[in-house]
């Protein structure tokens, strides 16, 4: 038996065992024995992930266990791409829950919610594992339904987690459909439902089915990612979700939209025109420009590293779109290039945004808040929390030694790369796309200047701030070995540089990762990088500078700050996140759009006299508020019309019944 068999039948085991301890175990053990039990079957499955990356490959058959077709599996180095970064992100959850939710009983730590979570992470390991359209079907839903469970684990203490859970069981449903009806579509060319027979049939599919079926499962995916306009359900289930369920949701399952659309985009129906994919890349650009505004103007953390995914998915995209699109025109080494830097940026992203999770789970932990406005003045209180955040802040904003910089670096390579011999398309859509990428970087980097500075730093804005301690050593520990991991990417990116050019090479793209020693080489540009002693030399500037100025500078001088001549600074005086991102939100008003009331209430005596006046500005969801409020009112008078459809007649009921056989049968006839 291969090491990738292994590695899944121990996955799938562990979880099945972490399932029945989530249900039997007393309360007192539950949360450790639970977490144990997910982390192996996550590092089981990051084991059976490197095994596919190295080159094994896997398939299995079960006929007998399913019907349409049983259960197949098959593995290459896409899948195991997949698994290594889903395994690992579950075997880190799984640690860190045991500190987050102690020995509770209700909530995250009750039955029901630990009994779930191994089961979750199995799910995802399925999904890149899945060999057939049913087999991919069926992990799919298991981990919508598994993934709502866990959204909706603290429902009882607040209404917004119901009205989280109910958007994201809408949006994922609809993108269900969405994907079943393209990819069953597809298998209906093919001898069987399997992906080896819809990868043999792709090749003679009419070319408006091959678009059909390529906008249905890329709309459908596109959403489960969070890409713009399906990211409405994102948002309130990464903030409302526990946050280790919010980690594994941001840093995993949102990579099997990414997943999805590459497999079938490019595997199953073996690329496109350039339409396709110039589709992918805007709406990609779309979600990054709009994902990381809304998370500069967000005062809840867990709110702005949400449409901070939003941003970093769009990314993604682009490099997906950019790589297709050189494909279509025959650039293979630049296509290979821009996927190896999407796929980069997925395994990137889901380190820091992982550790980003943990740290804005451990401040609501201590604080009871993830409100940026009633923070700050952790780092003294929570000194690693403070620390093991700001690394992955660092990470989020793509700026060097931070591992978010190598993967954006080499998407701009591949975008730049093709300028002087491009074609006309290309000619046009690259500048773009590099404005884009360089517009996003630089509202990135003030929007995590913004959370870690208002979050972390000055004085506590509220008494929970102020008795804020630090967390268990379980929690820390998650951080940081996600940190751990995050510099490792940052600064030795050549280490996966082989595995990743593997990937690639499924995927029919050129040679253009040289991974050895440490400088990430790029073939067929002449550009070169090492992260590493990018980083030995920032350090050494660093402490240079801080030496001469030690050595020529005045004196160090201690003064208290100045209070604007009210007395000793206090709290109000502070900026905090709403004030902070106000600038930002001026340049943007036109797109945010935010709402603005102005109450004036007078005194009793005169309508003359104001007695106070109250401002309020939020910035809400512009697309949520322009697209899905008008679609539910409209549906809503729909639902409101049909209930004279539903009189409680049987004989309209069987009336009913027999049309839509008439239909059915119709359709049949005519095809």
């Amino acid at each position: 038996m291969s090491l990738v068999a292994q590695g899944l039948a121990a996955a799938g085991g562990l979880a099945g065992a972490g399932a029945c301890a989530g249900l039997v175990v007393p309360a007192r053990w539950r949360a450790a024995l639970v977490g144990v039990i997910t982390s192996a079957a996550g590092g089981a499955g990051a084991v059976a992930g490197a095994a596919a990356i190295s080159g094994q490959r896997f398939a299995l058959q079960v006929p007998w266990l399913l019907p349409l077709g049983g259960v197949r599996l098959a593995v290459d180095p896409l899948a195991g791409w997949f698994l290594l970064l889903i395994g690992a992100v579950g075997a880190l959850a799984g640690g860190y829950v045991i500190g987050y939710v102690g020995r509770g009983t209700h909530g995250a730590g009750s039955r029901t919610g630990l009994a779930v979570l191994p089961v979750f992470v199995a799910a995802m390991l399925a999904v890149p594992a899945a060999g057939s359209v049913s087999t991919f079907l069926l992990a799919w839903e298991l981990m919508a339904v598994t993934s709502l469970l866990l959204v909706l684990a603290e429902h009882r203490h607040s209404p917004a987690v119901r009205s989280a859970g109910l958007w994201y069981a809408a949006m994922t449903q609809a993108g269900f459909v969405v994907i079943l009806l393209g990819l069953v579509w597809l298998a209906a060319y093919a001898a069987d439902d399997s992906f080896a027979a819809l990868r043999a049939a792709a090749g003679g599919l009419p070319g408006p089915v091959r678009a059909g079926v390529f906008v249905l499962t890329a709309a459908g995916f596109a959403s489960k990612a969070g890409v713009v306009p399906g990211h409405v359900w994102l948002p309130r289930a990464h903030a409302e979700a526990p946050s280790h369920a919010s980690a594994l949701m941001s840093a995993a399952m949102v990579k099997l939209g990414v997943y999805g659309i590459v497999r079938v985009g490019f595997d199953l129906l073996g690329g496109g025109p350039a339409w396709w994919w110039l589709l992918l890349a805007a709406s990609g650009a779309a979600s990054a420009l709009y994902g990381i505004l809304q998370a500069a103007v967000a005062s809840d953390l867990k709110r702005l590293l949400a449409y901070s995914t939003s941003e970093n998915i769009g990314l993604i995209l682009i490099g997906v779109g950019a790589g297709g699109l050189f494909a279509a025109s025959g650039q293979q080494g630049l296509a290979g290039l821009a996927l190896a830097a999407a796929l980069l940026h997925c395994l990137n992203h889901a380190g820091f945004k992982t550790l980003l999770f943990f740290g804005a789970g451990s401040v609501l932990r201590a604080t009871g808040t993830r409100d940026l406005d009633a923070l700050g003045g952790l780092a003294t209180r929570m000194p690693a929390t403070t620390a093991l955040f700001a690394a992955g802040a660092l990470a989020a904003a793509a700026l060097p030694p931070g591992n978010g910089f190598v993967s954006e670096w080499l998407l701009l390579q591949s975008l730049l790369g093709s300028l002087p011999p491009a074609n006309t398309v290309t000619a046009v859509v690259a500048p773009i796309m590099v404005g884009v990428i360089a517009l996003t970087a630089g509202v990135g980097v003030a929007t995590y200047v913004k959370a870690v500075g208002t979050g972390f730093l000055a004085r506590p804005r509220s008494d929970a701030a102020a008795g804020a301690v630090e967390s268990p050593p379980t929690m820390l520990a998650g951080m940081g070995l996600a940190a751990a991991g995050c510099a490792g990417l940052a600064l030795v990116p050549t280490a996966v540089a082989p595995g990743l050019q593997r990937v690639v090479d499924t995927l029919g793209g050129g040679s253009v990762l040289d991974g050895s020693g440490l400088r990430l080489r790029i073939g067929g540009i002449a550009s070169t990088m090492s992260p590493l002693l990018l980083a030995a030399g920032l350090v050494a500037i660093t402490v240079t500078l801080a030496v001469l100025a030690r050595a020529v500078g005045r004196p160090r001088r201690v003064a208290p700050p100045w209070g604007c001549g009210a007395g000793p600074l206090t709290p109000r005086m502070e900026y905090t996140a709403t004030s902070f991102a106000e600038p930002l939100q001026r340049v943007f008003d036109d797109v945010l759009a935010p709402e603005q009331d102005v109450e004036v209430t007078h005194y009793v005596e005169s309508a003359y006299l104001v007695r106070s006046v109250e401002y309020r500005r939020r910035v809400g969801d512009r697309i949520e508020a322009r697209v899905y409020a008008p679609l539910l009112a409209a549906v809503r008078s729909v639902g409101r019309a049909a209930t004279v459809l539903a009189n409680g007649s049987v004989h309209r009921y069987l009336a009913y019944t027999l049309a839509a056989l008439l239909v059915v049968l119709s359709l049949g006839v005519l095809r």
